[in-house]
């Protein structure tokens, strides 16, 4: 286990004689490990695609629609394609849903491709999901390599591409498009790239509601590295850095505010007539309850495991000492996912952002794998089928938002 001795803090330089980091943007290809790392995920999310396509089969429903048309995703390719003003109310009567709930990022690359490319809608949002998914899992892959070295950084893609609701990093929803621009932000903080990690924090604020995350880890880191260079002058890219980080997440709120009327709470007001809403986890107490007492379907109790776990391996990770801005990012993501109310079985897929929640157990298993390694290919083997069978429930059986 490497601790924060041996780590480079998000507010230090970082030797590149040392690390072996690949710097962004200067056009020097990538490293062994991390190709061999991006076939793994590819290999895995295509095995996830197959099980998927051969347990639809019986219902003769096409895996692709399932991908690229499932809940969210066509809220996405309507405001891709006809912009933002639908509403649409809930059979029950107790909610009004306005897709202003949705941030722009992910509908606006899918318009820009159908304009560039003859791919309709839904190709166009499958391509961005997966070209993004792709891009994330390389940067994790640098992150993990940064702080522990190519073995643990491989592994930690793969169990990133192996969660229970790692099929939605194949469908058209904006999660791989957060991890993306998450995963190189992140990067570039440890890094010491500031500008890079700012702009790209920016982008993550566009592309969903928790994309907040990233900018306060850029925050965070910059006040760390403003308090560790106190009495000494601040380099401008870092006030850059910084103030770019927050934009992409307040713009969109403060336009849907000022559409709505209230430029402080009108998103949020858009948020609550969707039934979500920030109450420190009462609601999902008292669901939480119901679900105990009489008992529901399958994704439901394992979303509580999943949070559950997600705690457990945020606490090991605070006891790892991970740099700050992994930790504040984390951190933020899973107090969302504990404290929002409303969709209770979507809060697994609001933690597939949190790729820093694995670093623990990606490091047990890289050891596991160097002193035994069929221990490790019969826990990976696990983690694979479970993921590809009940990936495949959740989107052809399940019938329930994501």
């Amino acid at each position: 286990m490497t601790h924060a001795s041996t780590v480079p803090a998000a507010a230090e330089a970082v030797p590149a004689d040392r690390a072996r980091i690949r710097p962004i943007g200067r056009g020097r290809r990538l490293p062994t490990s991390a190709v061999a790392a991006l076939g793994l995920f590819v290999a895995a999310r295509l095995c996830g695609c197959l099980v998927l396509a051969v347990v639809a089969r019986p219902s003769d429903r096409r895996p692709l629609l399932l991908l690229g048309r499932s809940w969210d995703s066509v809220w996405y390719l309507r405001i891709a394609s006809h912009g933002y003003g639908h509403t649409l109310h809930s059979r029950s009567g107790t909610g009004i849903h306005n897709d202003l709930a949705f941030f722009p990022l992910y509908p606006a690359l899918i318009r820009g491709i159908g304009m560039l490319t003859p791919l309709d809608g839904m190709a166009a949002g499958l391509l961005v999901s997966w070209t993004a998914a792709a891009v994330a899992a390389l940067g994790i892959h640098q992150v993990g390599r940064l702080l522990h070295g190519p073995s643990v950084a491989t592994v930690l893609v793969v169990l990133w591409g192996l969660l229970p609701h790692s099929i939605v990093l194949s469908m058209g929803y904006t999660e791989p498009v957060l991890t993306a621009f998450a995963a190189w932000s992140l990067y570039a903080v440890l890094t010491r790239r500031w500008v890079w990690a700012g702009t790209l924090a920016a982008l993550a604020g566009l592309s969903r509601p928790n994309g907040f995350a990233v900018a306060a880890a850029v925050l965070a880191a910059a006040v760390q590295e403003v308090w560790r260079m106190r009495g000494r002058e601040v380099p401008h890219r870092l006030w850059t850095g910084a103030a770019l980080a927050p934009l992409g997440w307040g713009g969109y709120v403060l336009w849907v505010g000022r559409r709505r009327g209230d430029p402080l709470g009108g998103y949020f007001t858009v948020q609550r007539l969707w039934g979500s809403r920030f109450d420190f986890g009462v609601g999902s107490l008292q669901f939480a309850e119901r679900m105990m007492l009489h008992g529901t379907r399958l994704h439901f109790p394992m979303a509580l495991v999943i949070v559950a776990v997600g705690t457990v391996l945020f606490a090991l990770l605070l006891a790892d000492r991970a740099p700050l801005p992994l930790v504040v990012y984390s951190g933020l993501l899973l107090v969302v996912a504990l404290g929002g109310s409303g969709f209770f079985e979507s809060k697994p897929r609001f933690l597939l952002p949190a790729f820093p929640l694995l670093i623990v157990v990606a490091q047990a298993l890289a050891r596991t794998a160097r002193a035994r390694p069929w221990h490790a290919a019969v826990v990976a083997s696990a983690l694979a089928g479970f993921s590809f069978v009940y990936g495949a429930y959740l989107v052809v059986l399940a019938r329930s938002p994501l």
